[in-house]
């Protein structure tokens, strides 16, 4: 049986990482990794037994499957050309600057049958996962993703370089579209919003309050989903979920607020978070997310699937993450 063929466009931070999980693999072989840096491309090359290119183009005939982890600028370029030449693509967030570009490719893709999906790890986050099986409808939610300045995307801004995975997420959890939004944004060192907040109101009543940094001290990916009947605390770092139910004695009737006794109540802690709530922690399957993600991909490409983050995905979330910039752009020109 003949192995895949894959490449990685762009070895820096993350498709280091793509290489390692790619030579890893069973049923693939990592063929090549380019970057125009060539001592990086050499040292990732040298570490994953395999070949080096500087020109992506030298390769465009020779392999199966691609990833692409290069800046944002140069996504629609080189994924239009692979899609162009019958290769499979992997194309980290955002898939492209525009709405356009995304579109695009979408079509190409689906035009020549090519899987094209779009690179939004924490969809295959073992603790979303665990989410989505509990068939969750939030009323309203909470989104904090910070991090520190790292010179890293400097060519997009912290909504299309952090904020977009949040999106990604709250349009998959909520199934549901946009309705309104109001967005702030702040620059502080680069010339692009380096902080943003926005809050969504999405169709099915969801409301959604999203804020991301890239200069933050303590880097924090958090979500916070809050229903009828459960509230529940993600932490993505540390792949850790926790879930608040109400006790199943407790109800309107059998517990008035108002006449309770605190005095009464030696640890009033104790009493709510276990008598009256139930705290549990979420059981999640462990693996890492990059290398479900990849295996997916690939699943996809032997076995005709469509992938579990689709171009049209990956487009909806521009759509969204672009129009957040516009209300962004306009409150500054406002004020």
């Amino acid at each position: 049986m003949h192995r895949l063929k894959v490449a990685v466009v762009g070895v820096g931070h993350l498709g280091k990482e793509h290489a390692r999980v790619y030579a890893e693999m069973p049923g693939v072989e990592l063929f090549s990794v380019v970057d125009i840096q060539r001592k990086q491309a050499e040292k990732v090359a040298q570490q994953y037994n395999t070949r080096y290119f500087l020109n992506y183009k030298d390769i465009i005939d020779k392999i199966q499957a691609v990833s692409i982890a290069v800046p944002t600028k140069s996504h629609y370029a080189i994924a239009k050309d692979f899609l162009q030449h019958g290769v499979h693509v992997m194309i980290e967030k955002p898939m492209t600057g525009t709405v356009l570009e995304a579109r695009e490719l979408i079509d190409i893709s689906k035009a020549r049958g090519l899987v094209l999906q779009a690179g939004y790890i924490e969809r295959f986050n073992p603790a979303i996962a665990a989410i989505k099986r509990l068939s969750v409808n939030p009323r309203f939610i909470e989104c904090h993703r910070l991090s520190p300045f790292t010179f890293r995307s400097a060519d997009i801004g912290v909504v299309l370089d952090l904020m977009i995975h949040d999106i990604d997420i709250l349009l998959y959890i909520t199934n549901s579209k946009v309705k309104k939004f109001d967005a702030v944004g702040v620059n502080v060192i680069s010339d692009k919003e380096d902080i943003a907040n926005v809050r969504i109101q999405f169709q099915n009543g969801c409301v959604a309050n999203v804020t991301a940094s890239r200069v933050s001290i303590t880097p924090m990916r958090k979500i916070r989903l809050f229903s009828e009947d459960s509230y529940i605390s993600i932490d993505y770092q540390k792949k850790d979920a926790l879930i608040y139910k109400k006790s199943p004695e407790l109800t309107l009737k059998s517990l008035n607020i108002c006449d309770t006794n605190v005095s009464t109540i030696a640890d009033l802690k104790s009493y709510v978070f276990g008598d009256l709530l139930k705290i549990e922690h979420i059981k999640m399957d462990d693996y890492e997310p990059l290398k479900k993600e990849l295996e997916s991909f690939v699943d996809c490409i032997v076995n005709h699937k469509e992938p579990v983050v689709s171009g049209e995905e990956g487009l909806r979330a521009i759509e969204v993450a672009n129009d957040i910039l516009r209300e962004i752009e306009k409150n500054l020109k406002i004020t």
